[in-house]
């Protein structure tokens, strides 16, 4: 499966990833104060596990940052 994720392609082996799933992958541990949308629709934290990816979507990591 193709993913756009932050502007860049990536390939994975499965063919099948949850939201959830792709994090782990991702940013293992870091989990914490990021916000994810899907081709433009943020996707609350409670569904990550139930929401599934497409070939070709494209997802939006935000990761919260200290500082001002």
């Amino acid at each position: 499966m193709e993913l756009k994720i932050n502007n860049n392609f990536k390939q994975f082996e499965s063919v099948q990833l949850s939201v959830q799933e792709l994090l782990d992958l991702e940013l293992p541990g870091k989990q914490n104060g990021i916000a994810v949308a899907v081709n433009h629709q943020v996707i609350p934290k409670p569904i990550w596990k139930n929401t599934l990816l497409s070939e070709n979507d494209h997802i939006l990591i935000i990761t919260a940052t200290q500082g001002g």
